[in-house]
């Protein structure tokens, strides 16, 4: 691609981007404006911001990576990302609402009247904030370094600058208008280039299958990122997988702010509904380029993540194939730019409130600083494949924040002391394991550790860093019985009485 024509896609939904975010600014003009638009957001509406924001880099590029390189056996990431969803409407998403908190730590703390729980929670939101922001930046440098040629660091760059500009000027409402924006263009990003992709497929006649597994099997031996499959460990990768993309959902922070924007829970669970559908439809479309990679252009599979990116300029000389290429480049630049958005929203809003008082000016203090740390941890950390990577950042919040989320809507006798100690231990627990991954993936305890059963849980630890989470949660607030908050009942009451119409 020219770098020119990457520069100008690139530009064109930077600038979109803020402009949509400098029409939010004109109707926002309080506190609850800006962390939760005032709670008037409608389902549909609210339904393309989340699909705005939950489809990051790890959809729209890494599920087509892994499609090719992985084949079938990927097709678990989409799956899990959208049933992920269905475990939200049916557990968590109008109670959430309900609870009348700003954040997922103001639910912590209603909830449980601790002090101590809402900062542990706190702490943690702010930490799966950060980490999940990571992959999105490493995308934006890969996206930037193959199209412009510009070193990756100047496309991480561009999507902080960008996306502290948007959430500074309007909040929670100018990115609710942002991100429903960025998921039709990223919607018409992938579908566009993809049915012309089918067409050629359908004119040309598809190559021998075998010949095309047999190609990428021999050029991607040694470079399967770190969530594809073996024979070997294939089943328990696959079940902890799921476990992660299930459970995790539940606790992204980001993502349940969202419910808060609704005006009942009614339309809560209108828009997850919704969701459903638009995701449905939404993950056809990475499914397909990395099909499509697999038969037509097997030697891509060495660039992975950017597949979605080269193959329609492959496949289709002249300006219509670069033409299309730009298009998902400029769907690419719109993952980044809306999920990094919302959690950015979601940390500000966290530091907002523990550190600045909450006000409007607080939020937009938090919104620049919160951004520097991901940025600089970015620049320091290998990337690995978006999605393996973002998938792991799912096991950490489904060992944390969902066994929080769960109990304490679903669960009485949940107290402050079993709330911390659940969530310390599924922190300590998730991030150790991955920790052991990362030195046993460097070699240094020889080559037969890589290969261990050690090696196969610590790389997917959710199938076991979960029920370790809930089980201590459990247990500790039974030991601490004593503690359980006395409007304990009020509060589930609450959460879980009709609300009428609104």
């Amino acid at each position: 691609m020219n770098p020119l024509i990457g520069l100008a896609a690139l530009g064109i939904v930077a600038v979109a981007t803020v402009l949509v975010g400098f029409y939010g600014l004109r109707i926002s003009r309080t506190t609850s404006d800006f962390y939760v638009a005032s709670r008037t957001v409608r389902p549909w509406w609210n339904a393309s911001a989340i699909g705005g924001e939950y489809l990051s880099a790890a959809s729209f590029l890494g599920v087509a990576g892994l499609i090719m390189v992985s084949g079938s056996n990927a097709l678990w990431y989409p799956v899990g990302y959208t049933a992920g969803f269905l475990m939200l409407l049916l557990f968590v998403a109008a109670p959430l609402r309900r609870s009348g908190a700003y954040t997922v730590p103001d639910f912590t703390a209603a909830r449980l009247g601790s002090l101590s729980a809402r900062r542990t929670t706190s702490v943690l939101v702010v930490l799966i904030g950060w980490l999940y922001i990571i992959p999105q930046l490493q995308g934006a440098a890969l996206a930037v370094r193959i199209t412009t040629g510009l070193p990756g660091w100047a496309g991480s760059a561009a999507v902080v600058a960008v996306v502290v500009l948007a959430v500074m000027l309007g909040g929670m409402r100018s990115i609710t208008f942002v991100q429903a924006f960025q998921f039709w263009l990223k919607l018409a990003a992938l579908a566009v280039p993809a049915l012309f992709l089918i067409l050629l497929l359908a004119g040309r006649g598809a190559p021998s299958l075998p010949d095309a597994a047999g190609s990428i099997a021999a050029s991607t031996q040694a470079e399967a990122p770190s969530g594809s499959f073996t024979t070997l460990d294939g089943g328990y990768r696959t079940f902890s997988i799921l476990l992660a993309l299930l459970f995790g959902t539940l606790g992204l922070p980001h993502v349940l702010v969202r419910f808060y924007t609704n005006p009942d829970g009614r339309s809560a669970r209108r828009t997850t509904v919704i969701v459903l559908g638009l995701l449905s439809v939404f993950y056809l479309f990475p499914t397909a380029f990395g099909a499509m990679g697999r038969l037509l252009a097997p030697d891509l599979a060495g660039e992975g993540d950017a597949v979605a990116i080269l193959l329609p300029e492959r496949l289709l000389s002249g300006p219509l194939g670069t033409a299309l290429s730009a298009l998902v480049l400029a769907g690419a630049m719109a993952a980044f730019l809306s999920t990094t958005s919302g959690l950015l929203v979601s940390v500000a809003g966290v530091i907002s409130q523990e550190l600045f008082g909450g006000s409007v000016r607080g939020f937009r203090t938090a919104a620049a600083l919160s951004a520097l740390v991901p940025f600089a941890m970015a620049l320091g950390v290998s990337p690995q494949a978006l999605a393996g990577s973002v998938g792991l950042v799912f096991a950490f919040t489904a060992s944390t924040i969902c066994p929080l989320l769960l109990l304490g809507i679903w669960w009485r006798r949940l107290t402050p002391a079993g709330a911390i100690a659940g969530m310390v231990t599924g922190a300590v627990a998730c991030g150790g394991a991955l920790t052991a991954s990362g030195v046993i993936g460097t070699g240094l305890l020889g080559e037969d550790a890589q290969h261990s059963v050690v090696a196969v849980v610590c790389a997917q630890p959710a199938a076991w860093t979960i029920p370790l989470a809930f089980a201590v949660m459990v247990i500790v607030s039974r030991v601490s019985g004593r503690t359980v908050p006395h409007d304990a009942d009020r509060f589930l009451v609450r959460l879980h009485s009709p609300e009428p119409p609104g």
